[in-house]
């Protein structure tokens, strides 16, 4: 493991690099911990690597802005979208005001979360497939936290799984998840006949992914 520093946005970032035997190509990426982390072949130089970093620059920036607002968002409490400050009070139960959420002074945010996924998720599931366009089967619904997806099909299970973020983003950002899920009972690939049932179900969905890729 060798480290270097690069300079990104006017902020240190310590570059680490992995030297792999087996490592014929070189990958970069920016971590949870916003440090650059280089995996490239054991004989790469530490010349060489640099003038990989500077061609690379402009998309390590991105990476780099991208997981920085990931953090960021993680620091504050977020429903559907919206950005909430906690108000601790007397109340039974949460109640939702503009930008404040009051809350009983044992609120468990992660527990409330978790409840009003499984109501909302579930009433969306159910609307979608009811309004689907094509007939497919009614899939049970389980929602877990998950680090790399939105949401999974399992066609032989008849299952759809939704990440628990979702409960954090828009609306929108949930409908589309599931109607791709959905879509997947019909085409299990991400072929253009895939997207044509997505689309026929979700015409602005391009714009639902734009979005989201910024998550």
């Amino acid at each position: 493991m060798i480290l270097m520093n690069i300079n990104i946005n006017n902020q240190k970032v310590e570059v680490i690099i992995l030297k792999k035997r087996g490592n014929k190509n070189t990958y970069l990426r920016i971590k949870e911990d916003l440090n650059l982390y280089v995996t490239t072949s054991y004989f790469m130089s530490e010349r060489k690597i640099k003038e990989i970093i500077d061609e690379n620059m402009p998309s390590i920036i991105k990476m780099y802005e991208k997981q920085t607002y990931k953090q960021e968002l993680k620091k504050d409490f977020y429903y559907l979208g919206k950005k909430y400050d906690f108000v601790k009070t007397n109340t039974d139960k949460p109640i939702i005001g503009e930008n404040k959420i009051f809350v009983p002074t044992d609120f468990d945010s992660e527990k409330w979360l978790k409840k009003e996924a499984s109501l909302l998720f579930k009433e969306r599931l159910d609307y979608w497939y009811h309004n689907f366009d094509r007939k497919i089967p009614y899939p049970s619904l389980t929602i877990r936290k998950m680090t790399s997806r939105w949401g999974v099909c399992n066609s032989k299970l008849k299952r759809v799984t939704l990440n628990l973020e979702l409960i954090k983003k828009e609306p929108f950002c949930l409908d589309y998840v599931i109607v791709h899920e959905l879509s997947h009972f019909i085409e299990m690939n991400h072929s253009n006949r895939f997207w044509k049932v997505v689309e026929a179900n979700y015409p602005n969905y391009r714009e639902v992914r734009r979005i989201m890729k910024n998550y």
